[in-house]
């Protein structure tokens, strides 16, 4: 199996909106940009909603037949590690493995020796095409990276072969992610990360490593925007080089987990993309729950109080819902509009407020980060939720389709 050059992970919480979501890449397609479609969702999503990995197989396959998609598209274990892996292998052909926890854990120092003993013919200034002034390797430096990272390459090796002794060898998409490590990984480090992956040996078609700034769930980027360009273009020019020196997939490309809706570092990337011409995976998979709050309100009636009621229990909840998350939110509690302030609001209002559009005076990031983290109380409705969006299917599917659209497909794709 192989990525296509363009991806994105489109998956929903829900597993209502794969066609609303499929819809919007066969309009990509139709504007001349093809994009591989990648259902994912993560075992803790699976745990929260009370779904299992079966159904976003179903809701894939739904979708595609619905709108007789005819090219690939893949369904993926998302953030998987080797206690949780056993129960996507019949539904996923996609295994995003998660290796950050394992970042920094003592490898041996036999094996810390021999990968520097190895890789010493990089000692001295490395030359890579795209990467100005030459980078400086030290056999100190191969010495710290084994150390750092030997741990999490072997836990991905192990992840890899438990999968493929299941699937077969060739009949699943392999990615490395490290996008949930406490520390960014420089573009030296991605270089020779890549080698061990090279020697494991993991045939990953997709590298997600973490970037410098703040990738929030739901929000724009919070960080140096110019620095984020030079690192993006850094890493881009990495992938292609250690493609070539290790012998990794040729279509090896960058996977970018961004908690959705970074906006402003769509436009770096997508110069740097057609600049290169790289490939990229995309995954934007969580604000698709927030633009179906935002159809419930948009619907007004039972939809409307819906969408309230989440709020209002999310506010009495906020120290819960926000433990999981405390590295991906920024949420100011005095900037939370109070119960009756929303129990006021009608529905424009509430979309307006909750919709991420930087030039609309009531968008508040804080409100929708604590409700972008609350899809817990939605699944804690049930039924009353799930009648909800499907008793007003056109809006809010709509609401999904332009979301994903108009707002990440133009603006990273279409310059």
């Amino acid at each position: 199996m192989k990525l296509g050059k363009f991806s994105m992970g489109i998956g929903d919480r829900f597993g209502q909106q794969g066609k609303a979501q499929l819809k919007a890449l066969v309009q990509a397609k139709e504007a001349g940009i093809d994009i591989t479609p990648v259902w994912n969702k993560s075992y803790r999503e699976h745990q929260i909603v009370g779904t299992i990995p079966d159904t976003v197989r179903k809701e894939a396959d739904e979708a595609v037949a619905a709108l007789n998609w005819r090219e690939p598209y893949f369904v993926d274990a998302d953030h998987i590690g080797l206690k949780t892996v056993d129960a996507f292998i019949r539904s996923s052909d996609y295994y995003t493995l998660d290796v950050a926890d394992f970042i920094g854990q003592p490898a041996s120092k036999d094996d810390i020796d021999n990968f520097a003993k190895k890789y010493s013919s990089y000692v001295g200034k490395l030359e890579i095409s795209g990467i100005a002034p030459p980078l400086e390797v030290s056999r100190e430096f191969l010495s710290e990276v084994a150390k750092r990272y030997l741990s999490a390459i072997r836990a991905a090796e192990r992840i890899y072969r438990h999968v493929e002794a299941a699937k077969g060898e060739g009949r699943f998409i392999t990615e490395v992610s490290m996008d949930e490590s406490n520390h960014p990984q420089t573009a030296l480090e991605l270089f020779f990360i890549l080698a061990a992956i090279a020697d494991a040996p993991i045939p990953a078609q997709t590298i997600a490593p973490r970037f410098m700034g703040r990738f929030n769930k739901g929000v724009d980027y919070v960080g140096n925007i110019r620095q984020f360009e030079i690192e993006f273009a850094q890493t881009l020019a990495v992938i292609s080089f250690a493609t070539e020196q290790f012998n990794l997939p040729a279509n090896l490309k960058l996977s970018i987990h961004t908690g959705s809706d970074k906006f402003s570092i769509y436009g770096p990337m997508g110069a740097a993309l057609r600049r290169t011409d790289a490939g990229i995976h995309l995954k934007t998979a969580g604000t698709t729950w927030l633009e179906e709050l935002i159809g419930l309100a948009l619907a007004g009636g039972e939809g409307l109080a819906v969408a309230k009621e989440i709020y209002l229990q999310a506010l009495e909840r906020v120290d819960e819902l926000c433990a999981p998350y405390t590295a991906v939110i920024d949420i100011d509690r005095s900037m939370l509009p109070s119960a009756s302030t929303v129990e006021s609001w009608d529905g424009r209002t509430f979309a307006a407020t909750l919709r991420h559009d930087l030039n609309c005076e009531a968008y508040n990031p804080h409100f929708r980060q604590l409700l972008h983290i609350a899809f817990k109380i939605a699944a804690e409705m049930g039924e009353r939720f799930l009648t909800a969006v499907t008793g007003n299917d056109k809006i809010v599917s709509q609401q999904v389709c332009n979301n994903l659209f108009d707002r990440h497909i133009k603006r990273l794709f279409m310059p």
